[in-house]
Formats: C-alpha cells, structure tokens, sequence
C-alpha cells in the first residue's frame, strides 16, 4: 500500500510532463482555423472614408486572393506593410484589406496614405462583424482564398520576406493551377 501512495503522484507527474513536453514543441503563433477549406462567410463592408467602393466575400470570387486584416493602430502591421506594398507593386496577387476596429474613421485612410495602400479594395469593419466571422484573434492576419471564394490558409502575424517566399506564394500558385 505504501508503494501505491508514492507511484499515484510519480504517474500523475509524468503525464502532466509529458502534455508539457508536447506542448513546448508546439507553435504559439499556429492558431488553427475552423474556416480552413471553407467558403468565406458572408460579408459586406462599406468604405473606408475617401474610398468609393467597399469590398465583400463576392468579390474574392474568380481568382486567388490574399485578405489582410490591419489597423492604424496595429505596430505590427506597421512592419508588414512594406512587404503587402511589394507584392502588390509586382502585381502577384490581389489583396484585399479589411481595415479593422478603428475607432476614428480617419485613421485608416490616413494610415494609407502614408504608408502607401497595397490593397484592391478596402472594407471598413469597425465593429468586427467580418473579423468575427473569418475567426480573427488579432492583426495582422491574412488569409489565403482560393478561385472559388475558400479559405486555403491563414497566417497570423506579420507577412514578410521569408514566410512570403516559403509559404504562402507557393500556396497561390499552386491554387492558380486548380
């Protein structure tokens, strides 16, 4: 009996070690997503002021996109945006910007213009109706959607040379193959 008392918290021990030792291993910036191989959910954003047209979830329907959630407010996307300007001045894929929790509707536009705007088209979404539905847990985020308006692939965090060329252009293309 007294064996058993001392093996109880030996084998509890080594289970809670073993889920650590699984989950340090783990990437912390791999949130999965639900919608991944789903359609896009439904959406329709107005304009950003300045802009004429908004954008919504028909209009990633056709082609391979790229939608990137960013705010003014966002000092990471402050660092991605010139890696969202070079692909767009090369023309790679379509991005679509969803302008995220701004609280002055001046913000974004002013953000633009001065960092530049890579963006298709911009949708204002100040009360996260479109961030809710694409499962958004903070910016940047991006998702990759495929001809038929799916979600292929999300990426959190900052877009920049090395996951760009890594991972998500050989997604994009391998999708324009589809």
């Amino acid at each position: 009996m007294k064996r058993l008392a001392y093996m109880v918290p030996l084998a509890v021990f080594l289970v809670l070690a073993g889920y650590f030792a699984v989950g340090l291993k783990l990437n912390p910036r791999d949130l999965p997503s639900v919608l991944i191989d789903q359609p896009v959910p439904a959406f329709d954003l107005k304009p950003i002021k300045g802009k004429a047209r908004g954008f919504s979830s028909e209009d990633l329907k056709g082609h391979v996109t790229l939608v990137n959630v960013f705010g003014s407010w966002c000092v990471a996307c402050v660092a991605e945006h010139p890696t969202l300007m070079e692909i767009a001045k090369l023309n790679l894929v379509p991005v679509f910007g969803i302008d995220w929790r701004e609280k002055d509707p001046d913000a974004g536009p002013k953000w633009l213009a001065r960092h530049g705007d890579p963006y298709t088209l911009v949708g204002d979404d100040p009360d996260s109706k479109a961030a809710i539905a694409f499962g958004v847990y903070g910016a940047p985020e991006s998702f990759i959607v495929d001809r038929r308006g799916f979600i292929r692939y999300k990426h959190t965090g900052v877009i920049d040379a090395d996951n760009w060329s890594a991972t998500l252009w050989p997604l994009i293309q391998e999708l324009r193959k589809q």
